[in-house]
């Protein structure tokens, strides 16, 4: 089989890897694919937002199955684009991208079908909103309606902090569109999990569960950046909470789309709070969580492309997903002043005996086979499998110490929390 990846990430090199397993597969294009993903899949310079270029090379190419993981070509409509030239796809079309690309429409799904999330207020008017959050309660989260690569959600712990975050979203634009609305919400407390979940529209198969790390620094310290690394699985997520998860929140949210005529199939990522009234809903994707995907999928003992088919023709109920029973931490290696601004172009090196698998995200090459260079904040993920998961947090950090490239920052306290956890 020819497959297409959508997407230059850290997930997408991870999700690339784990699809070179199955032996059907003769060759993977990587759509812009970047120079890490290069030694894994041929890379092709299209955008992944470029619908048109995707479509027409697939065409070309005679890709069998394409697989659509960024958030933006999928609220675009790439997988619509796609099917409707011949070419199968993993990932929901335009109609169900939506419950991740409006925060007001998942919102409102998971009120109008009891499922449990945070209370919440919507706004299109910044002087309403700006006087809701005089008495709101604090702290107060206000969320850009739209896609705002992962940045669009602050937590305020003031009244004037909440009025900034009103007024730099709706008033001078931050996240352009995608702050025309805003929904001002409750804080929620609790530990967090995420949860990434096969779906074929109607059967609903979760993957194992997973914890990221969100803050630049240690210790929870720091701006919110894309994710500074991850620990699967998730000590706080009980057999007894993923059983409850699947009655309240999974199934209920697969049935709720469906029932709104915007069936799901693909990769529905639940981001959940664990609070004192039970499980609730942070937020959803419409895909796999980045690096989420970086720990979730090097613990996948069944097949992928299986699975990905899969939800794509419905059959998910008859398909086997199996995990392994051992942990899984991934370490994101950036670029010193991620998420701001920071310097590129820097040479990556690996020592011999890695001992981790190195996902890559922001890198290029330089010239036809030329040197690895640093292209982007973060830079790439260096994850290990283990029997347990402190074992695991070793040999990640052991795999950080033999990559090199100047400017790297990285923090030294992923897992610590799981690990805590388990220790009580």
């Amino acid at each position: 089989m020819k497959l297409m990846v959508i997407g230059s990430g850290g997930r997408e090199h991870a999700v690339i890897r784990k699809l070179k397993e199955n032996p059907a597969v003769e060759t993977i294009y990587a759509l812009p694919g970047n120079g890490g993903i290069a030694t894994d899949a041929v890379c092709v310079d299209i955008g992944a937002k470029d619908i048109k270029g995707a479509v027409r090379f697939a065409k070309e190419n005679a890709v069998d199955f394409a697989v659509v993981t960024p958030d933006d070509p999928l609220a675009l409509g790439m997988v619509d684009a796609l099917e409707a030239a011949g070419v199968p796809c993993f990932g929901p079309d335009k109609k169900a991208a939506v419950i991740e690309g409006s925060k007001v429409f998942s919102k409102n799904l998971m009120k109008k079908y009891g499922i449990p999330t945070a209370s919440y207020a919507v706004f299109d008017d910044p002087a309403k909103a700006l006087a809701y959050v005089e008495t709101a309660p604090l702290p107060t989260v206000v969320k850009a309606d739209g896609l705002a690569l992962g940045k669009g959600v602050l937590i305020c712990q003031t009244r004037a902090e909440a009025a900034e975050a009103v007024r730099s979203i709706m008033e001078d634009k931050k996240f352009g569109a995608s702050g025309d609305q805003i929904v001002v919400e409750e804080f929620l407390t609790g530990p967090e999990v995420s949860v990434l979940a096969f779906t074929d529209g109607v059967t609903v198969k979760p993957m194992v569960s997973s914890m990221d790390h969100k803050r630049a620094h240690d210790g929870d310290q720091g701006l919110n950046t894309g994710g500074m690394g991850t620990v699967a699985p998730n000590p706080y997520y009980t057999a007894d909470i993923a059983d409850r998860c699947m009655r309240t929140i999974f199934q209920p949210t697969i049935a709720a789309m469906a029932a709104e005529g915007r069936p799901f199939k693909g990769c529905l990522y639940f981001g959940l709070m664990l609070t004192p009234d039970g499980p609730k809903v942070i937020e959803y994707n419409c895909r796999f969580g980045d690096p989420e995907t970086q720990v979730v999928l090097p613990l996948m003992e069944s097949d992928l492309l299986t699975a990905m088919l899969a939800c794509r023709n419905g059959t998910l109920a008859e398909t086997e997903v199996r995990f392994a029973d051992k942990s899984a931490c991934c370490v994101v290696m950036a670029s010193q002043g991620y998420p701001e601004s920071y310097e590129k172009g820097y040479e990556i090196t690996y020592d011999a005996g890695i001992g981790a698998q190195v996902y890559v995200a922001g890198a290029k090459l330089a010239g036809d086979g030329g040197k690895l260079l640093t292209n982007g904040g973060r830079v790439l993920g260096v994850t290990a499998v283990a029997d347990t998961l402190p074992a695991a947090v070793r040999a990640a950090y052991a795999g950080v110490e033999k990559v090199h490239f100047a400017n790297a920052f990285y923090r030294h306290d992923i897992g610590a929390r799981a690990m805590k956890a388990i220790k009580n």
